[in-house]
């Protein structure tokens, strides 16, 4: 299974150039049978780029969170902590095998969706 995250356009980008290999989230899907995540690119791209595998889902306090993946979080760290502020707990996805789209997709015209706020689940 597959969900659909939006994910703004310089971290995305950072994620298929392979210098950010953990995708934060305050909240996560609940199926454990997702493996894939579809890219979307937020404002101003607002295209589907790309996906990549689940290699992994951490879940834990954020200054843990942080010491586990500071070095390939891809963002500084007072942005992390930014992020996850007034949050007990924090989420990082592992990506692993990244595939970029050659040609970005249109959400609505391709998927028939809107842009999440979070996340949403793809068939």
């Amino acid at each position: 299974m597959k969900v659909l995250l939006s994910i703004r356009p310089e971290f995305a980008n950072k994620i298929f150039e392979g210098t950010k290999l953990y995708e934060f989230r305050k909240k996560i899907f609940k199926n454990p049978n997702v493996t894939k995540v579809v890219v979307y690119a937020s404002y101003p791209v607002q295209k589907v780029i790309g996906e990549f595998e689940i290699d992994y889902i951490l879940n834990d306090d954020p200054a843990l969170l942080w010491k586990q993946t500071e070095k390939f979080s891809g963002i500084s760290e007072s942005y992390f902590f930014q992020y996850f502020a007034e949050k007990k707990e924090g989420f990082a996805i592992k990506v692993k095998n990244t595939r970029r789209y050659s040609q970005p997709l249109c959400l609505r015209k391709e998927f028939n969706k809107i842009p999440p706020q979070s996340f949403l689940y793809l068939v």
